[in-house]
């Protein structure tokens, strides 16, 4: 039975169907093909933003992780800065992984079990490519398991489900296996060292294709190029007096501010981080727990993650924001972040990467 449907795909030029069909990022064609044929070139994926909802994607059954995260910066208007990453969680086993950007999403897929309610997450890791700019120096790697059809995930529970000594469980996850009962479970002491042994993992399985997929810039299945997307700008902005933009109530802009997270604890401040990889300078504004005046600056550093208080001082009926107790002032949160994403201060690093709840 023949059908008319219309749909946005991203693949590549041409098919097997004819030779006059040619496909784009973020392009709507109307189809005429078979169900059967539509159905073959085509499947669903649900991806999920960090506030677990969702959207549904029509993708090519060959399509790799690093296309799917490019359709989604495109659809969004976000910046390819090179840190996005497809993140899989498996929920019932509490670990996860960012899928390498040259693996086939599909062949992801297909290893889950269909009663397991897995998720592909859509996110920022700024540690993913971090070992070709700071190379880690793994020592005493020695054979432990067959890699080829098994691939390694970090533990998302710490030691509630694995009963590990420490929070910092990585295994090995057979293809096919869906329970613990497979899984090579190892144990690290501290954050530092399970990224070197997870670091040294993946270089191990993948080696040359890893530097390829960092040093080659995305220029998708057609050759369009993010490079010209303007991003989006939220809110409105004045410039005061020194070029930096404040909005009208200096007591509220912050909210508005990716950086910031109202209302967060000090874990989830910390699991954001993590998430985000624990790369020099990641960081975020929350207000703090303890002191409903205050807030806190979060911020990695040294593969550990600091805070920071960020106190407010009223002098002359002005308000002033400081981290070094009045010595350098700000009139609001964005000068304060602005400031220290230029100068490190007080602080062990400069601010360089913000964590952001990203939306689908």
């Amino acid at each position: 039975m023949e059908c008319s449907k219309e749909v946005s795909v991203l693949s590549p030029v041409g098919n097997s169907l004819g030779s006059e069909i040619h496909f784009y990022p973020s392009v709507h064609i109307t189809t005429h093909w078979y169900d059967h044929r539509l159905f073959y070139l085509l499947q669903v994926i649900k991806v999920y933003s960090e506030d677990d909802t969702s959207r549904a994607l029509e993708v090519p059954r060959d399509i790799t992780a690093r296309d799917v995260c490019q359709l989604l910066i495109l659809k969004n208007h976000y910046i390819d800065d090179h840190s996005w990453t497809l993140f899989e969680q498996l929920t019932h086993t509490g670990l996860g992984r960012a899928i390498e950007d040259h693996e086939l999403v599909m062949e992801v897929q297909s290893n889950w079990i269909m009663e397991e309610e897995n998720k592909l997450y859509f996110r920022k890791n700024y540690a993913k490519y971090e070992f070709f700019k700071n190379p880690l120096e793994p020592r005493h790697l020695q054979f432990f398991c067959e890699f080829s059809n098994s691939d390694m995930y970090m533990s998302l529970t710490g030691k509630k489900i694995s009963g590990a000594p420490t929070n910092y469980g990585f295994c090995f996850k057979p293809n096919k296996s869906g329970g613990t009962r497979d899984l090579k479970q190892l144990c690290a002491d501290d954050e530092q060292t399970r990224t070197c042994w997870m670091t040294a993992i993946r270089l191990l399985k993948y080696g040359m294709q890893l530097y390829q997929n960092y040093m080659q810039p995305y220029q998708g299945r057609s050759g369009c190029s993010p490079l010209n997307l303007t991003p989006m700008r939220r809110g409105c902005l004045r410039l005061n007096s020194h070029g930096s933009p404040v909005a009208m109530s200096n007591m509220a802009i912050h909210r508005s501010q990716s950086w910031f997270h109202h209302k967060i604890s000090r874990e989830e401040a910390q699991r954001l981080i993590l998430q985000h990889g624990l790369v020099d300078g990641v960081f975020l504004v929350r207000d703090s727990q303890s002191n409903p005046k205050t807030f806190v600056l979060s911020l990695s550093h040294g593969l550990k993650i600091k805070h920071f208080q960020i106190v407010p001082l009223e002098d002359d009926g002005k308000l002033f924001y400081t981290l070094d107790d009045g010595h350098t002032r700000f009139t609001d949160l964005i000068q304060l972040v602005e400031f220290y994403q230029l100068n490190k201060g007080v602080l062990p690093c400069k601010l360089k990467h913000y964590c952001a709840r990203i939306a689908l």
